[in-house]
């Protein structure tokens, strides 16, 4: 699964790396978890949106938003089989930005966690879906990230990693009219991990309240 992240680069690389509109600003995020807001981008009339929602997807016809702490991702495999996802994978699919994900390992009684970037340091998307619920007023934006089994360098740690797609994949993805579950499933594979890397990290980030720079910086690293 995945269960954390970090976003820590500042808007206007964003929207130079993804090329999409955002009017605002946003804060360096260094331990994101599920039911905080995050950062995605989508496709409308022919354009890429960025736009903050909630981490947990509500499906429209939910009758209690609490679903989304269920929802917060969504399995690769059986994406196109689940009643909370597949509407959303033919019509609503997303890039959900981020610069790192955390696992943790189990050692004996304890669990150690795990940082994991790109070699390059650069931010990356997760393949997303999005939904929107209307039953309480205001409109609720949500999505959840979609994983996969681990790569080489992920399963040293945890059995599953989020889907991170290449640049190359995002048109595509993000292309509403594209509704082949097939294709669309086909890129749903677990990223190279020859260009990623992993480094331990302090404990400091096993509680969400803690959203600080030390939850990225390696374990000894001073």
């Amino acid at each position: 699964m995945c269960g954390r992240f970090s976003l820590t680069v500042g808007i206007d690389q964003l929207r130079s790396l993804f090329r999409f509109v955002y009017a605002g600003d946003i804060a360096p995020r260094f331990n994101i978890a599920p039911n905080q807001e995050v950062l995605t981008v989508f496709e409308a009339e022919g354009k890429r949106i960025g736009k903050m929602m909630r981490w947990g997807l509500v499906p429209s016809w939910a009758n209690d938003p609490k679903i989304g702490w269920k929802m917060i991702n969504a399995r690769a495999e059986t994406v196109d089989e689940k009643a909370s996802f597949r509407r959303a994978l033919k019509r609503r699919r997303c890039l959900i930005l981020a610069d790192g994900f955390y696992e943790w390992k189990k050692e004996g009684t304890k669990k150690i966690p795990y940082r994991f970037t790109l070699q390059n340091g650069e931010p990356f998307a997760f393949a997303g879906l999005w939904e929107r619920w209307d039953k309480q007023g205001e409109p609720l934006y949500t999505c959840t990230i979609i994983t996969t089994t681990a790569n080489e360098l992920v399963s040293a740690v945890h059995d599953r990693m989020p889907v991170i797609l290449p640049q190359d994949m995002h048109d595509a993805w993000l292309d509403a009219k594209l509704e082949d579950a097939g294709y669309v499933k086909s890129l749903l594979q677990p990223y190279p991990a020859e260009d990623m890397k992993m480094y331990e990290v302090s404990t400091i980030v096993n509680s969400p309240k803690n959203d600080v720079m030390e939850c990225i910086e390696p374990v000894n690293s001073k």
